[in-house]
């Protein structure tokens, strides 16, 4: 059987370079806030929250979620408030040593 190829949409070499051009960029900012201490008390959340944006970003265009249906996005949608909750609880745990 043939697949239908006409709802999928190509992107060209520029928009995956600019896209790979913004993960390069967040990682430097994530050595930064390691390295630098830029956020002082705060920098596991804010590698933390870099890395959710490089995620989304890999998930988004690599991955091409972003031309998947609603089965998917519900899917990952529960995975990831999953996640969210077993890192909140985490983090309680540690703030209440």
């Amino acid at each position: 059987m043939d697949r239908d190829t006409s709802r999928e949409p190509t992107a060209g070499y520029v928009h995956y370079a600019l896209i790979w051009a913004a993960l390069v960029a967040l990682l430097i900012m994530t050595i930064a806030v390691a390295r630098l201490s830029l956020l002082a008390n705060y920098s596991v959340l804010g590698s933390l929250s870099i890395a959710t944006v490089k995620a989304g970003l890999v998930l988004i265009y690599f991955m091409h979620l972003k031309h998947e249906g609603r089965v998917v996005k519900g899917m990952l949608l529960l995975a990831v408030a999953a996640l969210f909750f077993i890192i909140a609880l985490t983090f309680v745990d540690v703030w209440y040593r």
